[in-house]
C-alpha cells in the first residue's frame, strides 16, 4: 500500500537517492529543500532532473527553519536536511545550530502538530567523538563530540528522543557513516580525491594515511533508510520511542588505501601532499552493526572496491560535463 512521504534536503545526495527509491515501489514523494549555497544549485538541480518528470513527486523550494512544511496526507517524514561538513562547522557553528538543532525541532513540531508520528531522521556517526570504543554500538553514551557538526547532530538525536517521550512519536535516528557513490556532495574526500587525481593534480592528505572510516555505499544507505520507514510503523507497547541506529559498510578502510583505490580505478599516478591532521577530525569509525540487523534486517552488499569502482564510473561519465 503507498503512502505519502515528505523528504527533507530531497535535492541534496542521500535524499534525492532515497526520493527515487520511494517512487520506485509506487510511494507518494513531496520533496523539500532550500538549495542551501554550501555547493553549487546547479548540483543539486542535476540530482532532481529525473525526479521532477516522475509521476508521484512534488517538489517545493523552502526552509525547514523558516518556511511551514508541506504535511497535508502525509503518514511519514524524512528528515535528511542538514547543513553538512565537520571542518566547515568549526568556522560558522552558529549557523550549524540554527539549521540541525532549531530546523530539526521545527521539523518535529510541524510534524507533532499536523499528527504524523513517523520520522526518520538523518544523524552521523560523528556524534560517537573519538573516545567511543570500536566498533561504535548505539547505546554507548557519544556525550563527547569534537567539532560543532557533531555536537548538533547529537542534540538532534536528544530533541527527538524528548518528543517520541512527549508525544508518542517512533523516530529512527540514523546515524550514517560516511556514505559515498554516485552525486556525492563533491567536497568530500572520495569526490575531491578522485577529481583531483584524475585531472593529474596532488591529494592533500591530512595525517599518515593510517586513519580509517567505515564507508557505505549509497544503495547500501538508502535499502538501510527504507528499511527504517517500516520500522516506523511497527506498534510500540508503552508509547513513542526514539532509536538510533547504525547505518555503515561493515568494513575499516584506511585512508592510504582508500587513495590507492581510487588511483588504481582510474588508472592514474597518485601524488600525494602530506598535512597535519585537521582539528574535528576523528581518527576512526567503525559501526556496530548488529543492531541494524535485528530491528531492519540491514546487510551492506557493496565492499569497498566495487564501490569505488562504480563511484569512478560515475565520475568519469559525467566528467565532461562538469568540465
Amino acid at each position: 500500500m503507498s503512502v505519502r512521504l515528505l523528504v527533507t534536503g530531497a535535492a541534496g545526495f542521500i535524499g534525492s537517492h532515497v526520493c527515487e527509491a520511494l517512487l520506485a515501489r509506487g510511494d507518494e514523494v513531496i520533496g523539500l529543500d532550500n538549495f542551501d549555497p554550501f555547493y553549487p544549485r546547479a548540483v543539486k538541480e542535476r540530482n532532481l532532473d529525473g525526479l521532477r518528470r516522475a509521476q508521484g513527486f512534488r517538489f517545493v523550494e523552502a526552509d525547514i527553519v523558516h518556511d511551514a512544511l508541506p504535511l497535508d496526507g502525509v503518514s511519514v517524514v524524512l528528515h535528511l536536511a542538514a547543513r553538512p561538513g565537520v571542518r566547515p562547522s568549526l568556522e560558522d557553528p552558529a549557523s550549524y545550530s540554527e539549521t540541525n538543532v532549531t530546523g530539526t525541532v521545527r521539523v518535529l513540531e510541524a510534524a507533532r502538530r499536523a499528527g504524523v508520528r513517523r520520522i526518520v531522521f538523518g544523524s552521523s556517526s560523528s556524534v560517537y567523538g573519538d573516545a567511543t570504543p570500536a566498533p561504535f554500538a548505539e547505546d554507548t553514551a557519544a556525550v563527547w563530540p569534537i567539532s560543532p557538526y557533531a555536537a548538533s547532530k547529537r542534540a538532534g538525536e536528544l530533541m527527538a528522543h524528548a518528543f517520541a517521550h512527549l508525544y508518542g512519536m517512533q523516530i529512527a535516528c540514523l546515524r550514517f557513516f560516511t556514505v559515498y557513490g554516485p552525486r556525492q556532495r563533491p567536497d568530500l574526500a572520495i569526490h575531491r580525491f578522485t577529481r583531483l587525481i584524475a585531472s593529474g593534480e596532488p591529494v592533500r592528505m591530512h595525517g599518515d594515511g593510517s586513519s580509517e572510516r567505515d564507508y557505505t555505499y549509497i544503495t547500501d544507505c538508502v535499502d538501510g533508510v527504507l528499511a527504517a520507514v517500516e520500522w516506523t510503523a511497527r506498534p510500540r507497547p508503552g508509547g513513542g520511542l526514539a532509536e538510533p541506529i547504525n547505518i555503515g559498510g561493515g568494513a575499516r578502510v584506511r585512508l592510504d588505501r582508500l587513495i590507492e583505490l581510487i588511483g588504481r580505478a582510474l588508472g592514474r599516478e597518485v601524488r600525494i601532499e602530506r598535512h597535519a591532521d585537521q582539528p574535528g577530525d576523528v581518527r576512526l569509525t567503525a559501526a556496530d552493526l548488529r543492531r541494524a540487523e535485528r530491528e531492519l534486517g540491514y546487510h551492506p552488499a557493496v565492499g569497498i572496491e566495487e564501490g569505488i569502482r562504480q563511484f569512478v564510473r560515475w565520475h568519469e561519465a559525467i566528467h565532461g560535463r562538469e568540465r
